[in-house]
């Protein structure tokens, strides 16, 4: 499938947020499950049954501060149940409208929660077909998972597709701090909501970290040094984005991956790109587009848009499945 960019959608700025904020919410009956995890903590996923219990099954994980209600996961989700498959819908900690129980939180290269996910719907019915898929965060972390498993993974893990992926954080980092009124919209928007978090976070635990410097953050690289990094174990922002960067560990992948991006996206650039890692593994099919955005990829028309990478993600991965409605 090609993509051809929405016209009443020009440039990647409209792109990324006409997808996020002006779509109609997508409608799917669900039932919200609790996993709980080794640590105390606990992820809420979201389940949508499949034709049968058998059906392959999808995991998809949300971008930064979103949730399995995000339009694009309920867009995905919507064109894997069209394709025959199942899927879980994975909200990162304290995402699913209750706050963790832990003073940590999610980041972008923690992939424990996601193999915990995974171990979960193994138990349940071992031999079934596991497929992952990620958007920008959440694509970081099914990237990583992937790369760190290799050979290893349980053999239900058959593929992965990702969406808009930050594969160098500290690039991307330091293009959403960049000057500009729109990088500014986009990191005030985030941080935001990340500092809401925090603010809660302070007054549960008001010694697990310098809350008054995070309330000052005006920058992701201030936001990553004063909390992200100390709370998760980590010596610096520059340790966190080097450390976490799904990117340098392409080498490992052993499983088929689709990688979908954009050079406009104005959060995960093109300079971000691991295109030479991507050439180097045959198992890493990286589709590099000129134009779409971050999590955009809109096509169509206004009284009829369509989500492109949403549509492709979910085609291949069934396909990689071998469910009939792949074909």
């Amino acid at each position: 499938m090609t993509f051809s960019p929405a016209r009443w959608l020009p440039g990647p700025h409209f792109q990324t947020i006409w997808s996020s904020l002006g779509r109609r919410p997508v409608r799917l009956d669900s039932v919200m499950e609790r996993l709980e995890l080794a640590d105390g903590d606990f992820v809420d996923v979201e389940r949508f049954a499949g034709p049968s219990p058998d059906a392959p099954v999808l995991v998809a994980c949300h971008g930064l501060e979103g949730s399995s209600r995000a339009v694009y996961v309920r867009g995905l989700v919507r064109e894997a149940l069209s394709r025959g498959l199942a899927a879980a819908a994975l909200n990162f900690r304290g995402c699913s409208g209750e706050p963790n129980r832990l003073p940590r939180f999610y980041h972008s290269g923690d992939t424990g929660d996601l193999a915990a996910l995974v171990a979960r719907l193994r138990a349940e019915r071992p031999g079934r077909a596991i497929l992952l898929a990620g958007f920008s965060l959440g694509g970081n972390v099914v990237a990583k998972y992937l790369a760190e498993g290799g050979d290893a993974l349980p053999p239900e893990v058959r593929a992965g597709a990702v969406i808009s992926v930050p594969f160098d954080l500290a690039r991307c980092a330091a293009a959403i701090d960049a000057p500009g009124a729109m990088q500014r919209i986009y990191r005030e928007r985030f941080l935001r909501m990340l500092r809401a978090k925090a603010a809660e976070k302070a007054r549960r635990f008001p010694g697990a970290a310098d809350w008054d410097a995070v309330r000052r953050a005006r920058t992701f690289s201030e936001f990553d040094g004063r909390l992200t990094a100390p709370l998760h174990g980590f010596a610096s922002a520059a340790d966190y984005w080097a450390r976490s960067s799904s990117g340098p560990l392409l080498a490992g992948v052993r499983r088929p991956l689709l990688a979908l991006s954009s050079i406009d996206d104005p959060i995960a650039p093109g300079a971000c790109l691991p295109l030479a890692a991507a050439r180097a593994n045959p198992a890493v099919s990286l589709r590099v587009l000129p134009a779409g955005g971050h999590v955009g990829f809109v096509g169509g028309s206004p009284w009829r848009p369509a989500f492109w990478a949403e549509a492709e993600a979910a085609r291949w991965l069934a396909a990689q499945a071998g469910t009939p409605e792949s074909h």
